[in-house]
């Protein structure tokens, strides 16, 4: 009898072990990321992106998660009453900018005696075709069908009847969907041989200065090029060839930089540089050392600061991702000679202006009180509504909440969060990321998707014609459409 209770006993612990170990790991699997007292729970997050267009992906679950971080990071502070605006925070935050500055400034002064304009040479290389110049309309045919290509077709051959010389300029002005040289009467600059798609410099080639080619196909579209004379671009010509000889300057400078600054890159530094293109916010913080010099010593913290400095549309995160380690390389020893560059700057003594660092904290408290007043979190709103801290703690997440589930949904714009401005809230507010979260959020976003995909095919009428994606509108190219290669 004793023995059958002992065994009981044994069962009702095992049992009772196995359900605490499944509470405990759906514990550690329903939430996604914390800031402050505010949680993303898996249900919220999937809900919301298995309802919206985006691709259901862990890496778009973390991008998605990151915003929510912010803006919850901006309600903490404005519950708080945290206007955000220590000078030390903030030069901290802002150093790749302020680094910037910096090289620039010092930039100005190694470069005040490089490249000299060589008209003579410059009017040679022109004759010779070496440099090349071009107006040209396009229209663009990238993603279309052949049906909608026969139609610009159409439209280009009927602009080409029409276009002379003397009204080229107006015709790209109103015709041209190469915006940017549009604005300049067609004008595509100068450029070396060799610069263009080989179809469109083929074309340019067979034209005499000033006549205008019949139209020609790329893969950008439909163009009609004009071959500029001597005399419509001699003043660039002049610009151009100095700029050539800047050129040449700048990369004997930094090809000694390199030299004298006994660069050596790790071992282990393109593991890590890879590993940290999939999460940077992880490596924010990394003393690792990717590579040495005689600036010292360059850590993983580091490179994710200057490559923060870099525009968005370069997408270099991605590039991190795709690219062969011979550049990675490359990449790391490129931020070194920043650094070279730096340590040079401040062996010179060379400063940034006060006032351009007044105008960064500026822009950085514009970017505060921007994203407060669109979320809905200014200190004031919190404090006419709620009297405690943690009353206003429980408002601000609740109105971030709300505005953050609207946008997604493509109900309310995207609030941007400069990236100082995030590192600050990081740097002084509690966050974290789950990554087990963000799998079970991909596969329960998906049901989400799917359930939906079903409903909706369900009540779609029969039809005996395929739906043909083609026939929509194309969507605008990003690449750029001058023919440049």
């Amino acid at each position: 009898m004793k023995r059958i209770i002992v065994v009981a006993a044994a069962a009702v612990i095992s049992v009772t072990a196995c359900s605490g170990l499944k509470d405990a790991l759906n514990a550690h699997t329903d939430w996604v990321a914390r800031s402050g007292s505010a949680e993303l729970t898996v249900a919220k997050l999937a809900t919301m992106l298995g309802k919206s267009r985006a691709p259901i992906r862990k890496d778009i679950a973390k991008s998605i998660a990151n915003v929510w971080v912010d803006y919850q990071g901006l309600g903490y502070a404005a519950a708080h009453n945290d206007s955000l605006s220590e000078s030390k925070d903030i030069d901290e935050a802002m150093w790749p900018a302020i680094a910037n500055l910096k090289a620039r400034k010092w930039y100005d002064v190694v470069s005040k005696t490089w490249g000299t304009e060589d008209t003579a040479a410059a009017r040679r290389q022109w004759e010779q075709g070496q440099i090349l110049g071009a107006d040209h309309i396009l229209l663009l045919t990238q993603g279309m069908n052949d049906a909608q290509k026969a139609d610009v077709k159409k439209r280009i051959d009927a602009i080409r009847a029409r276009v002379t010389p003397a009204n080229f300029g107006a015709a790209a002005r109103a015709s041209s969907q190469d915006q940017q040289s549009a604005k300049a009467n067609g004008s595509l600059g100068l450029f070396p041989r060799g610069a263009m798609v080989p179809e469109f410099e083929q074309a340019l080639m067979a034209l005499k200065p000033g006549e205008i080619s019949p139209v020609i196909q790329t893969q950008f579209g439909y163009h009609i090029i004009r071959r500029p004379t001597y005399d419509q671009v001699k003043d660039q010509l002049a610009t151009y060839s100095k700029s050539r000889t800047v050129a040449v300057a700048e990369s004997t400078y930094l090809a000694k930089l390199e030299q004298n600054g006994k660069i050596e890159v790790k071992k282990g530094a393109v593991a890590t540089v890879r590993a940290l293109g999939n999460d940077p916010d992880a490596y924010r913080n990394d003393n690792s050392v990717l590579a040495t010099s005689t600036a010292g010593k360059f850590t993983t913290s580091r490179l994710v600061g200057w490559l923060e400095t870099l525009p968005p549309q370069a997408r270099v995160l991605d590039q991190i991702k795709q690219s062969p380690d011979s550049l990675l390389v490359q990449l790391v020893r490129n931020f070194v000679k920043n650094e070279l560059v730096l340590k040079q700057a401040d062996s010179a003594k060379v400063v940034v202006d006060p006032a351009e660092i007044a105008q960064l904290h500026a822009s950085f408290a514009n970017a505060v009180r921007s994203a407060w007043a669109q979320l809905g979190v200014t200190p004031a709103s919190l404090a006419d509504s709620a009297k405690s801290t943690g009353d206003r703690e429980k408002l601000a997440a609740s109105r971030v909440d709300d505005y953050f589930g609207r946008m997604v949904q493509e109900k309310a714009p995207f609030v941007p969060v400069p990236t100082p401005l995030s590192n600050v809230l990081r740097s002084k507010y509690k966050y974290s990321f789950n990554d087990a979260g963000f799998d079970r959020t991909v596969q329960e976003a998906s049901k989400i998707r799917n359930s939906a995909d079903s409903a909706r095919t369900a009540g779609q009428p029969a039809t005996a014609v395929p739906l043909n994606p083609a026939g929509s509108p194309p969507a605008a190219s990003s690449t750029t459409p001058s023919g440049k290669q």
